[in-house]
C-alpha cells in the first residue's frame, strides 16, 4: 500500500510535465496509476474474503502512536476498487473532456492524481491520526480542484465553502479522534478502537459524557465531509469545477469520505443513542432536502448535486444505522451510487461538451441524435431510481426489507422516510433523462459542435456495471456480507426477487408515486415557487462570515493603531496577565536557593550586557543602538562560552555579526536619528514595563526550574547522541538527528521568510542577470570618467603603457592586477585598498573553514548552521569590501536555487532511509578507509546538514542580494547614493535603468535627503 501511495505522489509531481509534453494524452498514462490501486485491489479479493487481510505497518512517530498501518478489510479493499477504478475510468474522459489548448491542465492532473491518492491512503489507514492527514489532504486537493477556474468567481466562491466547512468538519473530527484515543480502552488503531467499543470497554473510569462527545465530533467529520444538512450547502455550489471532478469527488470518492467514516466507526458505536439519533436526523433531512430541492432544478448538474445529497443521506442511514442486514443494504448502495451518479455526471459533461449547455429547458431530441448516450443515462438513471434489474435497485429492496423485517416502530418510521425520499429520487430520476433527451416541443434540437468515442467510454463502462453488479446480487453479497457481519442484528440478503410483502408492495408505491410526482410536474414546480423563502443553512453560513468579517475589521481596528509600541505593549501585558498572574498566584515549586553565578566573570558578563541594553534605550542615533545591542548579544555568546558551551557560543557570535550587518545595511535608508523621541510619560511608561516584563520572565524561569518532577530529557543525550547519531557533539547530533524535525521546521521557516523579504525589496524579477564585473567591461574601457569630471583610476590600470586608447582583454604584468575585480567598479571615495587586500587573502580560508566546520560538526564544535554562517560571513566582507558586482563575482548564483537545493537535500535525506525501510530522518553510519585520509567514520546525517548549511547560505545571499545590492542599486537611481559606475555620455544606460550623470547629485556634494527613509 506504502509503495501505491508513493507512485500517486510520483505521478502527481510529475504530471505537469508530462502533460506539457503529451498534451492531454496524458491522462491516458496516468489513468494507470489509480487503476494500478485497483487491479492490486482485486487481485487481494481471495485473501481479503478469506479473513486473511494484507497488513502494513510503517513507524512514524511511536512515542505519539503516529504510524502508517494500512489494512485491508472488505470495507477498506471496496472502497480502494471504486477510489482507483472510478478514478482510471474519469482520468481516461479528462482526455477526450478538455480542450487541447486548456490552459493549467498540467496543474489539474497532478492535484487529481495527488487527490486519488490521499483519498487511496484515507480508506486503507489504520491509524486515526493517520486517517486525519490523509482526510486534510484531500480538503486541500479538492479545494484545488474545485478552484480550478481560478479567474471566475464562482469557483473561487464554492472552493472557499467547501474548504472552510470541511475543514471545521475535519479539526472536530480531529478532536474526537484524540479524545477516543486518549480514554481508557481506547487506541490510535482504529480496528482496536471499534472492537474496543463493540465489546463495551471503551471509557472505563472516564466521564460519562467523553465517548458521546467524541462520538458526536467525528459524526460532525463525517457529515460535513459527505454534505449533510446542516453541511449540505457546500455541494451544490462545487457544481463549479470541471465536470470530471464533479464525477470522481462528488460521487465516488470526497464525499464517500464521510460515508466510510461513519461505516468504519458504525459497528462500534451504533447503539449509543447520539449516534443514532445525529445518524437518522442528518441522513433522513437529507435525504428529504435534496430530493425535494432536485425536483426543481433547470441545471442538470444541479439536479444531480441535489440528487447526491439526497443519495447520501440514504447510505449514511443504512451504513450508520446499527443493523447487520441494513448495513448489507448499505454497502450494496454505495457500490451501486458510485457507478451511476459518476456516470450520470460524466453524461452531463458529454452534453454540455457536445451542445454548449445542460439547462434542460434549451435540450430537445438528444435522445435521437445521441442514442448511445441516451442508453447509457437511461441505464444510470433507472438505477438512481431503484429499477429492477439494477444495482440501485437490489441495495434499496434489501433496505426495505431489513428495515421491514425488524418491525420496530423506529424502524417504520425509517422505512416510511426512507420510500418518500425514493419517491423524490424517482421522480427526479425521470426529470433528469426527460429534461436531457426527450424531445420538447417548441425547443428546437441543439447543434452537435463535437463528437468523440473516447469521451463515451467511461459512462458505458459505469452504466454497464451498474446492470452487471444488478445482475449478480449473490456474488456482491458473498463480497460485502463479511463486513455485514461485524454489525449486530440477523445478516441481510441481496437478491433480483425476495418474494412479494411490505418490501415490494413499498417499491410498487414507490414507483408510482414518483411517476406521479414526475408526470405533474408543473404542478409541482408551482407549489415549490409558491412556498416562502425560508432562511436555510446558506445564508446562516454567509451570516456568519459577515458577523467574522465585521468583527475582525473591529478588532484590527482597535488594536492595529499603526504604532509599534502599542503593538509591542499588548503582547507584553498580555504575558504579565497571563502567565506572570498564574504563576505568581499559582506557583508553588520556589526553589530552596538560587545559584547567581558559577564564576564571577558571568556575573561581570550579565553586568556589561544590562548596561548595553539600558544604553540601547537611551540611544538617539540608530547605528549607535545598533553597536550596543551586538555587545549585548556578543556578551551572550560570552556566557555561552563561560558556561561551557562552545558550540552555542561559536553559534551565537556568528548569529550576532550576521544580524549586525543586517542592521547596518538596513539602516542605510533610514535617518541617522531617530526622529520621532516619546514623551516624558510615555518613557516612564515603558521602562516600568520593561522591568515588570523582566521579573515576570525570571520568575517565571526560577518557578519553571524548581518544578521539574521527572529526570530532565537532555540526561540521556550524551549517550543517545553517540549510540544513536554517532557523534560526540551533543548540540550538532541533536539538531541533525535527535530533534531533526525541529531542524526541518525551522529551515522551511527560514526558506519562507527569505523569499518574503526578498520579494519585498526586489523592484525587478529575482531571476534576472547577476551584476558582475565582467557586465561593465567594455562599457569602462570607453567611459573613463566618474559622475562629476572625476577620473577613473580604474581605467588607467586597463589602459596599456603608451597608449591612448583603453584595450581590452591586454595585461600587463604589475599593472592590470587587481585584488577584487568587482572594486574597481566603486568610486574611489567607497574603496579601501587594505581592505580589499585582507579579503583577497582570507575568504578562501574562510570558505574551507566553513566546509570544515560542516564536516567536523558531528564531533567537535561546528556544524552546517555554524558552517553556513562562516560562508555567509565570507560573502558579507567579499560585499562590503567591492560592492555589489563584487557580489555577483564571488556567488554568481540566486539564492533560491540555494535555499530550494538545502531543503531538498535536507528532505531528500530525510525520505531515504524510510524507503530503505527505516524510519524518516533516521542516521546511519558508514566506515571507511580513504587514500591519504585514512579511516573515515561518516555519518549519513551529514547530508542533513549539508542541506542546512546550503539554506543558511542561500539565506545570507538572499539578505545581500536583497537588503544589499538591490538596495545599492535603488539609491544609485534614486541619486540617494554614490554609483557604482557612472558615463559621461548621457544617452548610455546600464544596469537596467542608471540615470544620466547630469541627472545626478554630485559624489563630493552632500544631497538633503541622503539615508532619508522612503
Amino acid at each position: 500500500m506504502l509503495q501505491l501511495l508513493m507512485i500517486h505522489a510520483a505521478a502527481a509531481l510529475l504530471a505537469p510535465a508530462v502533460v506539457s509534453r503529451f498534451g492531454r494524452r496524458a491522462f491516458l498514462g496516468l489513468a494507470a496509476v489509480p487503476g494500478a490501486a485497483a487491479v492490486w485491489a482485486a487481485m487481494q479479493t481471495g485473501d481479503v474474503l478469506a479473513g486473511n487481510l494484507p497488513v502494513q505497518e510503517v513507524t512514524w512517530v511511536p512515542a505519539l502512536g503516529i504510524d502508517f498501518a494500512f489494512r485491508l478489510d472488505v470495507l477498506a479493499w471496496l472502497m480502494v476498487l471504486i477510489v482507483g477504478g472510478v478514478g482510471a475510468l474519469v482520468l481516461m474522459y479528462c482526455a477526450a473532456y478538455f480542450s487541447a489548448h486548456a490552459t493549467a491542465l498540467g496543474r489539474f492532473a497532478g492535484v487529481f492524481v495527488a487527490f486519488a491518492g490521499a483519498m487511496l491512503g484515507l480508506v486503507a489507514t489504520d491509524n486515526s491520526l493517520a486517517l486525519y492527514v490523509f482526510w486534510e489532504l484531500t480538503t486541500i486537493f479538492s479545494f484545488l480542484l474545485i478552484g480550478h477556474y481560478h479567474d471566475r468567481q464562482s469557483s473561487r466562491r464554492a472552493a472557499m465553502q467547501a474548504i472552510i466547512v470541511t475543514t471545521f468538519g475535519g479539526l472536530a473530527m480531529l478532536a474526537g479522534l484524540i479524545a477516543l484515543g486518549e480514554v481508557d480502552g481506547g487506541s490510535y488503531r482504529i480496528s482496536e478502537l471499534v472492537s474496543s467499543a463493540a465489546a463495551g470497554e471503551l471509557g472505563g473510569d472516564a466521564p460519562a459524557v467523553l465517548v458521546p462527545t467524541a462520538v458526536v465530533l467525528i459524526l460532525l467529520g463525517a457529515l460535513s465531509k459527505s454534505a449533510q444538512i446542516p453541511f449540505h450547502f457546500w455541494l451544490p455550489a462545487a457544481m463549479a469545477a470541471p465536470t470530471p471532478v464533479s464525477a470522481y469527488l462528488h460521487a465516488a470518492a470526497m464525499v464517500k469520505a464521510g460515508v466510510y467514516l461513519v461505516a468504519r466507526f458504525a459497528p462500534g458505536f451504533a447503539d449509543l443513542a447520539v449516534w443514532r439519533w445525529a445518524v437518522l436526523v442528518a441522513g433522513l433531512g437529507s435525504l428529504l432536502l435534496g430530493g425535494y430541492r432536485a425536483l426543481r432544478q433547470h441545471d442538470l448538474k444541479l439536479l444531480l448535486a441535489f440528487g447526491t445529497i439526497s443519495q447520501l443521506g440514504l447510505i449514511i442511514v443504512l451504513v450508520g444505522y446499527g443493523d447487520s442486514g441494513v448495513a448489507l443494504a448499505g454497502l450494496a448502495m454505495l457500490v451501486a451510487h458510485a457507478l451511476f451518479k459518476a456516470a450520470l455526471f460524466l453524461i452531463v459533461g458529454i452534453i454540455d461538451w457536445t451542445v454548449g449547455t445542460r439547462d434542460l429547458r434549451e435540450l430537445s431530441g438528444l435522445g435521437r441524435r445521441m442514442p448511445v448516450t441516451a442508453v447509457a443515462a437511461a441505464l444510470a438513471a433507472a438505477s438512481m431510481a431503484g429499477i429492477p434489474p439494477m444495482a440501485g435497485y437490489v441495495a434499496k429492496e434489501a433496505a426495505l426489507e431489513s428495515l421491514a423485517h425488524a418491525g420496530e416502530p423506529l424502524d417504520w418510521v425509517v422505512l416510511v422516510a426512507v420510500a418518500v425520499g425514493s419517491a423524490l429520487t424517482v421522480a427526479y430520476a425521470l426529470r433528469f433523462w426527460w429534461g436531457a433527451f426527450v424531445d420538447k416541443p417548441g425547443v428546437a434540437v441543439p447543434e452537435a459542435k463535437r463528437t468523440s468515442r473516447l469521451i463515451m467510454a467511461a459512462p458505458v463502462v459505469l452504466a454497464g456495471a451498474s446492470l452487471a453488479v444488478g445482475l449478480m446480487p449473490a456474488a456482491t453479497e458473498r463480497a460485502l456480507a463479511p463486513y455485514a457481519a461485524t454489525y449486530p442484528g440477523e445478516p441481510g440478503h441481496l437478491a433480483l426477487w425476495g418474494g412479494v410483502g411490505p418490501a415490494l408492495l413499498t417499491t410498487v408505491v414507490v414507483l408510482a408515486a414518483g411517476v406521479a410526482l414526475f408526470a405533474g410536474r408543473r404542478r409541482v414546480e408551482a407549489i415549490q415557487d409558491a412556498m416562502p423563502e425560508v432562511r436555510g443553512a446558506k445564508d446562516v453560513y454567509r451570516s456568519l462570515l459577515r458577523f467574522l468579517d465585521n468583527l475582525a475589521a473591529d478588532v484590527t481596528a482597535l488594536t492595529q493603531r499603526g504604532s509599534l509600541p502599542a503593538y509591542l505593549s499588548i503582547i507584553l501585558i498580555t504575558i504579565i496577565v497571563t502567565a506572570g498572574a498564574v504563576g505568581l498566584t499559582l506557583g508553588d515549586t520556589w526553589p530552596v536557593a538560587v545559584r547567581l553565578w558559577d564564576s564571577p566573570m558571568q556575573g561581570a558578563v550579565v553586568l556589561i550586557v544590562a548596561i548595553s541594553a539600558f544604553l540601547v534605550a537611551r540611544a538617539r542615533r540608530r547605528l549607535k543602538a545598533v553597536l550596543l545591542l551586538g555587545v549585548s548579544g556578543y556578551g551572550v555568546a560570552l556566557l555561552y562560552e563561560l558556561h561551557g558551551a562552545p558550540d552555542l557560543a561559536l553559534t551565537q557570535t556568528l548569529v550576532e555579526t550576521v544580524t549586525l550587518v543586517v542592521f547596518v545595511l538596513v539602516l542605510r535608508r533610514l535617518p541617522a536619528y531617530f526622529s520621532n523621541r516619546p514623551l516624558a510619560t510615555s518613557r516612564w511608561w515603558r521602562a516600568i514595563l520593561g522591568a515588570v516584563v523582566g521579573l515576570t520572565v525570571a520568575v517565571l524561569g526560577v518557578l519553571a526550574t524548581g518544578a521539574r518532577v521527572h529526570e530532565r530529557v537532555s540526561v540521556d543525550f550524551p549517550a543517545e547522541a553517540f549510540q544513536f547519531g554517532y557523534g560526540k557533539n551533543i548540540v550538532n547530533v541533536t539538531i541533525v538527528d535527535i530533534r531533526a524535525w525541529d531542524t526541518m521546521g525551522e529551515i522551511s521557516v527560514v526558506v519562507v521568510a527569505a523569499t518574503g523579504v526578498a520579494s519585498l525589496i526586489f523592484l525587478r524579477a529575482r531571476t534576472g542577470r547577476i551584476d558582475r564585473a565582467a557586465h561593465l567591461s567594455a562599457a569602462r574601457e570607453r567611459h573613463d570618467v566618474w559622475a562629476g569630471g572625476m577620473p577613473d583610476p580604474a581605467a588607467q590600470l586597463r589602459r596599456p603603457p603608451g597608449s591612448e586608447t583603453p584595450a581590452k582583454n591586454i595585461r600587463v604584468p604589475g599593472r592590470n592586477r587587481t585584488w577584487l575585480s568587482g572594486g574597481a567598479t566603486l568610486a574611489p571615495q567607497r574603496r579601501s585598498v587594505i581592505f580589499e587586500v585582507g579579503i583577497r587573502l582570507v575568504f578562501h580560508s574562510m570558505l574551507v573553514f566553513s566546509v570544515f566546520l560542516l564536516f567536523s560538526g558531528h564531533n567537535a564544535p561546528g556544524g552546517g548552521f555554524a558552517g553556513g554562517l562562516v560562508a555567509g560571513i565570507a560573502l558579507i566582507v567579499r560585499y562590503l569590501a567591492g560592492g555589489r558586482y563584487e557580489l555577483g563575482e564571488a556567488a554568481p548564483i540566486h539564492p533560491g536555487v540555494l535555499l530550494g537545493s538545502g531543503l531538498f537535500l535536507a528532505a531528500g535525506a530525510g525520505l531515504v532511509p524510510a524507503l530503505l525501510g527505516g524510519t524518516v530522518l533516521q542516521s546511519t553510519v558508514v566506515d571507511v578507509t580513504l587514500p591519504i585520509f585514512g579511516d573515515v567514520h561518516l555519518a549519513t546525517a551529514l547530508f542533513f546538514d549539508t542541506g542546512v548549511y546550503l539554506v543558511v547560505i542561500g539565506l545570507v545571499l538572499d539578505i545581500l542580494r536583497s537588503l544589499g545590492a538591490e538596495v545599492d542599486r535603488q539609491g544609485e537611481l534614486e541619486g540617494n547614493q554614490a554609483p557604482d559606475i557612472a558615463f559621461d555620455d548621457p544617452s548610455r544606460v546600464v544596469d537596467d535603468a542608471l540615470p544620466a550623470p547630469d541627472t545626478r547629485t554630485p559624489l563630493d556634494e552632500p544631497t538633503t535627503n541622503r539615508g532619508g527613509a522612503r
